[in-house]
């Protein structure tokens, strides 16, 4: 017989691996050099090359089935195992039915001493006719088209059952098999870890090339020293860090994007070995800092030893992250808190915008819908916002429960442009502001602040902020032409940005143009980022150049002087003295000096009364006229009343008349008796 030889083994180079298991068959022809060795070796060292990976290295160079004889039995459909008695006393306690085309296993009698079964590279589809092998320890079906385990609840004694590169769809069956040392499932069609919690002693789980997608479930393998996971579609495990004994864990060619999906390996203290080539995690450039950051206790990675200067880099690499995520977070937490004071402005605004419309259009019950005012909002009511950006992680939200929810403004300086949200953070102007902050802001944006409270702090804008260029509004109630007349009073604006939501006087389809007209002494460039073109500037002085004109026109010289102010009296003076003078009396050039700088006086006449003022003179109005409606009814009242004792006074006079007649003649029938009647009351009366 040719000398032959089989092994279990795997990894790149097969004669230096050591994995715990160690199956090794010799046989000859000649009696004195055979050679039988079986070993299940405990001690588990570590090396490059593993047990049970998929390319498991296998070497027969003779086969025992070419002296045993399968013989078709008339009792049964299964052939019947023959060895002779020579075979017998040779391999007395293995036996190798390799590549012998088997679609069935066969009746094996009389060899139940046996404890090592071939059945590799057949075309068996179940496990049977094994069960009276009790004295079994090693299984070997590897390359079959088996599709379920089966047939083995009578081997309790078996230690190694290797079932790679069959059709078997889930784990099952092994309840008996509690001294299982080695479970090779490679090459299946396994979608799912299960069934074998019970298995406390098995030390290597061989489950590469299936269909798996999460690892979980392993709870019990107190044992389990090597894992191997390999091309598998795998994107997160579970469960490995309750594996005391775990050293070898391989995860080479899976799905696994991100740590996070496999973060309990970083709670593992006995795993050294582990491998994640061919993962999308490993073309990351944080990937091998991180693993070594996290998981301190590993001496290989990918089949790679871990130098001392690589876990020094993945420190220092480790702890600059650890920066830049707090950093993130605080740059997520104050933008968190920047919507949620945007949100809570927001309510606000909209509820000051309702009660306004409310009392508007229902004055006569103002008193009732002020004791209901739906601006008087609780803490708890503004906290509760509509909008939502996203799930938040739970640091993010433990963070946000501290922060206060109800602020009514915000200030935020971002780059060269000051935000302010409500009409609270108006009051920002008053503060101390650095010389070199206040220089950089050339943006100042307005929202959700009522243009009438802007204007007032025009001029302290003008002088906290003289490099402000451009003024952005939304939300701010522009509503009428005569509003942007306020503008007038900054120093400079190059951009106006006007934005449509909130600013209902951007519908009128002339207002670019009287903004053009009534700044043209700021020279704008644009207009809601728009150029602003001379033919525009030519256009809006046809447009509204007589409005100017007649307003200046129209108003008395005190109440033009008492607008213009007093810096401008002298120019307006000398412009009333010049209209009396004759053309040509006074030359170019003295006409171009004495020229008034800035805004034209005509156009500073058209100015704007805020609404707070304007409320003021309605109020007295409404005075008046409540006066002059009570006088009225008060007059309707008595005339009402005159024409109604008229009216009873022509009913009644014809009989007082009567009356009246026949009194009178009664009175004077005796003369003397009258006469002597009327001196005596002319007496009395004296």
């Amino acid at each position: 017989m040719i000398p032959g030889k089989y092994r279990s083994v795997s990894g790149r180079a097969a004669n230096n691996v050591n994995c715990g298991l160690h199956l090794v068959i010799q046989t000859s022809s000649l009696p004195e050099k055979n050679k039988v060795e079986f070993k299940l070796n405990k001690d588990t060292s570590s090396f490059p090359g593993r047990l049970l990976q998929h390319d498991l290295e296998r070497n027969y160079s003779s086969r025992q089935g070419d002296h045993i004889n399968l013989v078709s039995s008339s009792l049964s459909s299964f052939p019947i195992l023959q060895r002779s008695s020579e075979e017998k006393i040779l391999y007395s306690d293995r036996l190798s039915l390799e590549r012998q085309k088997l679609t069935v296993c066969p009746i094996i009698n009389g060899e139940d001493h046996l404890r090592l079964l071939n059945f590799q590279h057949n075309f068996i589809t179940r496990i049977q006719n094994i069960s009276n092998l009790q004295k079994l320890i090693s299984l070997d079906l590897y390359d079959n088209q088996i599709e379920e385990i089966s047939g083995l609840s009578t081997l309790r004694c078996l230690r190694v059952l290797l079932l790679g590169k069959n059709r078997i769809k889930k784990i099952s069956n092994l309840e008996n098999l509690k001294s299982l040392d080695v479970l090779d499932l490679h090459g299946n069609q396994i979608t799912k870890i299960e069934n074998i919690n019970h298995l406390c002693e098995l030390r290597v789980l061989n489950l590469a090339r299936n269909f798996l997608s999460h690892v979980d479930n392993l709870n019990g393998l107190d044992s389990l020293t090597e894992l191997n996971l390999r091309h598998n579609q795998i994107t997160f495990v579970r469960d490995v860090d309750n594996l005391p004994c775990l050293q070898h864990l391989f995860l080479s060619f899976n799905n696994i994007s991100s740590f996070d999906s496999v973060s309990c390996l970083a709670d593992s203290s006995s795993l050294s070995d582990i491998t994640f080539d061919g993962n999308p995690i490993a073309q990351e450039s944080w990937y091998k800092h991180t693993v070594l950051q996290n998981m301190m206790q590993l001496r290989q990675l990918d089949m790679k030893r871990i130098t001392e200067e690589e876990r020094r880099m993945a420190s220092v690499l480790a702890k600059k992250e650890e920066e830049k995520k707090r950093e993130s977070h605080k740059q997520s937490l104050l933008k968190e808190k920047k919507r949620l004071t945007i949100n809570n402005v927001a309510r606000q605004w909209d509820l000051q915008q309702q009660r306004v419309a409310n009392i508007a259009t229902n004055e006569d019950r103002k008193d009732s819908d002020s004791a209901q005012d739906p601006c008087q909002i609780d803490g708890s009511t503004l906290s509760a916002f509509p909008e939502e950006t996203g799930p938040l992680d739970s640091g993010l939200n433990n963070a946000l429960q501290g922060l206060s929810v109800i602020d009514t403004y915000l200030v935020e300086v971002d780059g060269d442009t000051l935000s302010l949200y409500g009409s609270g953070a108006l009051e920002s102007l008053d503060r101390n502001w650095s010389v070199q902050t206040a220089g950089m802001i050339t943006t100042v944006s307005f929202t959700f602040i009522e243009f009438d409270e802007i204007v007032h702090v025009l001029p302290k804008l003008k002088i906290k902020f003289p490099n402000s260029l451009h003024l952005k509004f939304k939300e701010t109630n522009l509503v009428m032409l005569q509003q942007f007349n306020a503008l007038a009073q900054l120093r400079r604006v190059d951009q106006l940005t006007i934005d449509p939501q909130g600013n209902p006087v951007v519908n009128f389809t002339l207002w670019k143009y009287y903004v053009l007209f009534r700044l043209s002494h700021f020279s704008m460039q644009k207009i809601n980022g728009t150029e602003v073109t001379q033919n525009d500037m030519i256009m809006a002085e046809r447009l509204f150049g007589i409005l100017a004109h007649v307003a200046s026109s129209e108003l008395p010289q005190y109440r033009l002087i008492s607008i213009l102010g007093d810096a401008r009296k002298k120019q307006f003076r000398y412009l009333l003295e010049s209209k009396g003078k004759k053309p040509g009396i006074i030359n170019e050039e003295n006409n171009d000096s004495k020229r008034p700088v800035g805004e034209n006086t005509n156009r500073a006449t058209l100015n704007y009364t805020t609404r707070d003022f304007y409320n003021e003179k309605l109020e007295e109005i409404k005075e008046k006229k409540k006066f002059c409606k009570t006088y009225i009814e008060d007059l309707v009242k008595e005339a009402t009343e005159i024409n109604m004792k008229n009216e009873a006074l022509q009913k009644l006079w014809p009989q007082m008349f009567i009356e009246l007649v026949r009194d009178a003649v009664i009175e004077i029938r005796n003369k003397n008796s009258y006469m002597k009647l009327c001196l005596q009351q002319i007496t009395d009366q004296k």
